[in-house]
């Protein structure tokens, strides 16, 4: 086998989705140079994909954070300069080849898969760690020696090999997403957690194609207003970090940020062109506390202590909520949370003063994560959700709207825990102990109302007149009652004869009483609470 093998940068390797649905692999610099003929990244993960769209920002970043769209050198020196320069890619709607030939030809060598001093994304000191088979680094499987699936994704060679393009999109993502499961080979080390991407919250602007997304997550400024440091990629080190989990400063530029080797890896492959395993250990790592420079998660405060300091932390998706009932945690800054990087880099972008984008145009985000169990130990899940609205959400003028909407959420959340203690008390009136019924109600309420709720907030028009916004409170606030007590109703007629007949039922006295309480349970009782509770919902301070 040849010691240098498939450059990253000629061979096709990065799944892309063309316009008429059809899936074609290209190279990385094939994927920059047409990136807008393409609508999106199409690997076999979503995670995988932001692996790969981090990788090509990174690039992007390398390339254009020191010239500009002509190819002409020139550091960015200032807030306004590096929006001029975004603002001229922008216009452009495509990359140009030259500059990012240029530093492709440059760095070609750090592009090989397999090399024996610098192979791309990997470290020869690697080859002591743990050892895994390809069904552990493919993601879709996600196999461990002694834990396997019923029913893989893969099988027969499927599971034990992997082509050269499909190692290389998994060595991405394991490198971001991996468990805790590898154990230190040295003694005495620091546990670093799962990889830095698993640890996030993640999240992305999307655009119209990938040349669109790319620029919209081409943040030249930190948080949209502030210079970052100098760029530098894991591949312009001038000396790989082969040591086992080493803590290393936050780094203060995108480029070094977005290509953190969390991991050490080395793949192992067999003749054939094929990549049968690899090998693992711990990598760089630094704390999560207030590491603001990441730009692509949602973060809450914490405090460890009473008297400790505040601080930020990356806040995880929840895999059981849709994406719009975070809103306010993503979207509007609170006492609690802080919005994503990204988040303030697209408000600079709608800036009349700089006209990049149209405030008015509809802006789609997506969320993905990978869910894990047992303290990281495996994976349980990966998961991705979207949401669309009018950009002009995002700034000041449409603060008043973000408040408007958060409230709405607020409520959706009050009336879905109606409907669990109808559900509970439906369940209790049948004669049963209504244990599991109210989480099943509340998840059958988020089910029906996320549609509606999806196309409302897509409709909004911050622009609105006050009258206009009022009725389109109004016509909402309607239709999430009437899916509520749609479902309240049909969950009263299943509760059965015994439910509609009720009974008694023994309760604890109140606190300093040692009496027994009995309380009357029926089906009809507990739908009239239940209405009664979504009238006073609608009714509260700001409401209806």
């Amino acid at each position: 086998m040849k010691e240098v093998e498939f450059n990253l940068l000629e061979e096709p390797w990065i799944r892309l989705l063309r316009p008429d649905c059809r899936v074609e692999e290209v190279s990385l610099a094939e994927a920059l140079y047409h990136a807008q003929d393409y609508r999106d990244l199409a690997g076999e993960l979503p995670t995988q994909d932001f692996a790969l769209l981090r990788l090509l920002l990174a690039v992007l970043h390398g390339v254009f954070g020191r010239v500009d769209a002509s190819g002409q050198p020139g550091e960015i020196t200032s807030p306004k300069e590096a929006v001029l320069r975004w603002k001229s890619l922008w216009q452009l709607g495509h990359f140009p080849k030259k500059p990012i030939g240029d530093y492709l030809e440059k760095w070609h060598d750090r592009f090989w898969l397999f090399h024996p001093e610098r192979p791309f994304w990997q470290v020869p000191e690697a080859a002591i760690g743990t050892e895994y088979s390809a069904a552990k680094l493919n993601g879709e499987l996600a196999e461990s020696g002694n834990k396997l699936r019923l029913f893989p994704a893969y099988a027969g060679a499927g599971k034990r090999e992997m082509s050269y393009g499909q190692a290389a999109r998994w060595l991405l993502y394991v490198n971001g997403f991996d468990d805790t499961s590898a154990k230190p080979k040295g003694k005495g080390l620091p546990s670093t957690g799962a990889g830095w991407l698993g640890k996030l919250g993640l999240i992305q602007a999307q655009g119209k194609n990938l040349f669109e997304t790319l620029m919209l997550n081409l943040t030249l400024l930190q948080d949209g207003n502030k210079l970052w440091g100098k760029g530098c990629p894991c591949w312009e080190l001038p000396e790989r970090r082969g040591g086992e989990r080493i803590q290393i400063p936050l780094p203060d530029n995108p480029a070094a940020l977005l290509t953190l080797q969390s991991r050490r890896l080395l793949l192992y492959r067999e003749e054939g062109d094929k990549v049968t395993g690899y090998s693992l250990l711990g990598g760089d790592f630094f704390p999560r506390e207030n590491a603001l420079a990441e730009q692509m998660t949602v973060w809450r405060t914490s405090q460890e202590k009473k008297d400790g300091p505040i601080v930020y932390l990356p806040k995880r998706h929840d895999p059981a909520k849709q994406f719009w009932r975070e809103f306010p945690a993503v979207f509007s800054q609170t006492a609690d949370t802080r919005p994503p990087g990204i988040v303030s880099w697209i408000v600079q972008l709608q800036n009349p003063q700089d006209g990049c984008l149209d405030r008015r145009s509809v802006i789609h985000f997506r969320i993905v994560g990978v869910a894990y169990g047992d303290k990281d130990f495996f994976v349980t899940d990966t998961f991705s959700d979207g949401l669309s609205f009018h950009a002009a959400l995002l700034d000041e003028l449409g603060m008043r709207w973000r408040r408007l909407i958060t409230k709405e959420i607020r409520f959706c959340e009050k009336v879905a825990g109606a409907l669990g203690f109808l559900a509970g008390d439906l369940a209790i009136a049948a004669g049963g102990g209504g244990n599991s019924a109210p989480q099943a109600a509340r998840e059958r309420f988020y089910y029906e109302i996320d549609l509606p709720f999806r196309q409302w907030l897509q409709d909004i028009d911050p622009d609105w007149d006050v009258e206009e916004t009022e009725e389109s409170i109004r016509s909402w606030r309607a239709k999430a009652q009437q899916i509520a007590r749609s479902l309240g109703h049909q969950m009263v007629f299943q509760a059965g004869n015994a439910a509609f007949t009720g009974r008694w039922v023994s309760k604890e006295g109140q606190k300093g009483k040692k009496k027994e309480e009995k309380v009357f349970y029926s089906a009809p009782k507990a739908y009239n609470i239940f209405l009664a509770s979504i009238k006073t919902i609608y009714k509260e301070k700001g409401g209806a």
